[in-house]
Formats: structure tokens, C-alpha cells, sequence
């Protein structure tokens, strides 16, 4: 598995050094896409026609999953499985972005795939465009030689499972008398 983590990798990370243009597309998607994802986010649940107890428990939601997920589980999982970052173990990378925790699993991964399956929870077509949009960072997290492939499925599978579970839990919850 780590040959083929590795040749992927390469596969994905030799896109980077070949335009400045490309580069510059990789690094935004990598890095400050997370910003606009964040954004769009909370104007989507302030514009959301739904009762303001249900928007509560979908924001709620959001931050228990994303909190458990990037807080809890990423964190864990590097202090007891520390991962060099691809740039630190391999030659011949193309580096685009600097990191310096350990690389598996991706906390960005994690963060929006479960920001992306508790917004599928709420809103189909918001959680598609969202699992979109993670997918894309996710690459482009690999292209800009910061994780390999399976850092980012990781995070990914992660981030879906809690997110879901999140989601189930918080159902639970009685929320028509928080307001």
C-alpha cells in the first residue's frame, strides 16, 4: 500500500511546477479555499429558510462534528501515528505549501468532509456542492506536496463517519424549547 501511496502521490504532485498559473489555482484551492468554504457556510445556515431551532441544531451540529473530528480524532490519531508530510521523507517533491505537523490524517480532509455530510444531513444539494469542493481541496492538498492520497482518504472517511454520526446523535435532541 505505501508503494502505491507513493506512486499516486507523484502521479498527482507533478501537475505542481509546471505553470505558475496552475500553481497559484493549486495553492488557492489548497489553502484559502478553506476560508470561502467556512464563509459560504455560515451565510448559507443565516440564509437557510427553516425555523430558527432548526438552524441552531444544524450549527450545533456542524460544530460538534467538525470540533470531534479536527479537534478530537486528527489530533489523536497524529500523536499516537506520527507521519512525516511527503516533502519531508521524499525527493524530487514539488512543494508548494510549508506544513509542519504530521501528515495523517489530513485535518483539512476531516474538517470539511464532515462539515460537508452534516450540510448534506440539512441540505442535499448544499452537501454535494460541499463534498465537491472537499474533494478538489483534497487533491489539491496532494498536488501542492503537503499529504499523500491515503492522508487525505483518511481525513475524508473520518471526517464523513463523524459527521454522520453527528448528525444521528444531534437528532436526538430536543431543540424546539432552546429558543
Amino acid at each position: 500500500m505505501t508503494e502505491l501511496n507513493t506512486t499516486l502521490f507523484f502521479v498527482l504532485n507533478n501537475f505542481a511546477g509546471q505553470s505558475s498559473v496552475f500553481d497559484w489555482v493549486t495553492v488557492f484551492f489548497a489553502d484559502y479555499l478553506a476560508y470561502i468554504f467556512v464563509a459560504v457556510s455560515i451565510v448559507s445556515l443565516v440564509l437557510w429558510q427553516a425555523a430558527r431551532a432548526q438552524k441552531l441544531r444544524a450549527l450545533f451540529d456542524a460544530v460538534i462534528a467538525v470540533a470531534l473530528s479536527r479537534g478530537v480524532f486528527v489530533e489523536s490519531i497524529r500523536w499516537f501515528y506520527p507521519h512525516p508530510r511527503p516533502f519531508a521523507s521524499l525527493s524530487g517533491v514539488h512543494q508548494l505549501l510549508t506544513e509542519t505537523s504530521s501528515s495523517f490524517p489530513s485535518g483539512h480532509a476531516a474538517f470539511f468532509f464532515a462539515l460537508s455530510a452534516v450540510s448534506y444531513h440539512y441540505n442535499r444539494k448544499l452537501g454535494v456542492t460541499f463534498f465537491t469542493l472537499s474533494v478538489i481541496m483534497g487533491l489539491a492538498r496532494i498536488i501542492a506536496g503537503v499529504h499523500y492520497p491515503l492522508d487525505i482518504l483518511g481525513g475524508a472517511l473520518l471526517g464523513v463517519c463523524i459527521g454522520f454520526m453527528s448528525s444521528i446523535i444531534v437528532d436526538k435532541f430536543p431543540f424546539k424549547n432552546v429558543v
